[in-house]
């Protein structure tokens, strides 16, 4: 397939040193670690594993056979600060993915997302800067923002945070900005709109639309298309955001005033109902059917944007990055991998 996720997610060999990747065993993490490790690259990664399992892990062993030798795990919480200590020990970079990074889930529990998000970064921040890492590139959100009244969103304008967690992003942007300041250590965020691909989870209470439409489809349960089903989304593949976080760890980066941030999107909008009726349609084809369930309407949820679309010109200038992956093609791949026999069969859950 034209733009397959596994095809993109394969680097150059390069020479980083070891990388420490937090939330490795997460949906991003385990592309990433499965992107560096077959480029030749030695990985140390960090999970608390609350939010995922170890089965992202197991699968990315069976994917890099004989690389898996250049992993070490460290399990734990970011919140400790000897946590860090360890895991910074002997890495030339850091990419910290660890968050708890949905909306709604910010809207119900506020402080444990603030404090998990926010001190994460900042002890991780202050181990990284005191081992004298290289560099350090964290993950951002489009959610940072908040209330701008254009659709196109460029680095330079935010608005006012419109959830807890695009609150917990715009402190852990603040802190990365003061740290590159006051300690010297290079800092890049890369601000995500709407990952999607393999590995995503499906069936959790805070999952992404994309997962969970295709979860529900396959068995054969109506989506809820919240709102209008108008809003637009930046729908970018997980294969284009491990190319963005290896291109933030090796390219040069520009003498700039100000924080290092990069929008890391297609530039592309798609409205929901558009994206429903291509899964409607891949779902309905992979399981050798006519047509597939309809959705039902669903209420507005509080915190969401109506709609978002990123400016992909700073992070093409500055780092050298363009999305590859169309969406009919992250899609399919994505209903494919959900489907295999050697994966967890959703038709089957209950």
């Amino acid at each position: 397939m034209n733009g397959a996720v596994h095809d993109a997610t394969e680097p150059e060999q390069v020479d980083l040193g070891r990388v420490l990747v937090t939330g490795v065993a997460g949906f991003i993490g385990s592309h990433l670690l499965e992107a560096l490790l077959r480029s030749g690259v030695e990985v140390t990664g960090v999970d608390s594993f609350v939010t995922s399992d170890g089965s992202n892990l197991d699968e990315v062993r069976r994917r890099v056979g004989e690389r898996w030798s250049g992993f070490r795990l460290v399990e734990g919480d970011l919140r400790d600060a000897s946590v860090c200590e360890r895991a910074v020990e002997g890495a030339a970079a850091v990419v910290h993915l660890a968050a708890l990074n949905s909306v709604p889930r910010s809207v119900d529990d506020p402080v444990q997302v603030g404090e998990v998000n926010v001190m994460s970064m900042l002890n991780l921040l202050h181990a990284a800067s005191r081992a004298a890492v290289g560099r350090f590139v964290y993950a951002s959100s489009s959610s940072v923002y908040g209330d701008v009244s254009t659709v196109v969103r460029t680095e330079g304008v935010t608005g006012v945070p419109l959830s807890p967690y695009a609150a917990s992003k715009s402190a852990c942007e603040a802190f990365a900005g003061a740290f590159e300041r006051v300690t010297g250590m290079p800092v890049v965020g890369l601000r995500y709109f709407n990952v999607y691909g393999p590995r995503q989870n499906p069936d959790g209470p805070y999952s992404a639309v994309i997962p969970r439409w295709i979860g529900l489809l396959l068995r054969g349960e109506p989506p809820v298309v919240n709102g209008t089903g108008t809003q637009c989304r930046d729908f970018t593949n997980v294969a284009d955001v491990v190319r963005a976080n290896v291109s933030a760890l090796v390219r040069p980066l520009p003498d700039v005033a100000g924080p290092r941030v990069y929008n890391v999107g297609t530039g592309r909008p798609t409205r929901l109902t558009d994206l429903l009726a291509t899964l409607r349609v891949q779902v309905a084809r992979a399981r050798g059917m006519d047509s597939v369930v309809a959705h039902v309407a669903g209420p507005e949820r509080p915190g969401d944007v109506h709609s978002a679309l990123a400016d992909v010109a700073r992070v093409r200038s500055d780092l050298g990055f363009e999305a590859r992956v169309s969406l009919a093609d992250g899609l399919q791949e994505m209903v494919d991998w959900y489907v295999r026999d050697d994966h967890r069969s959703l038709s089957a859950r209950p």
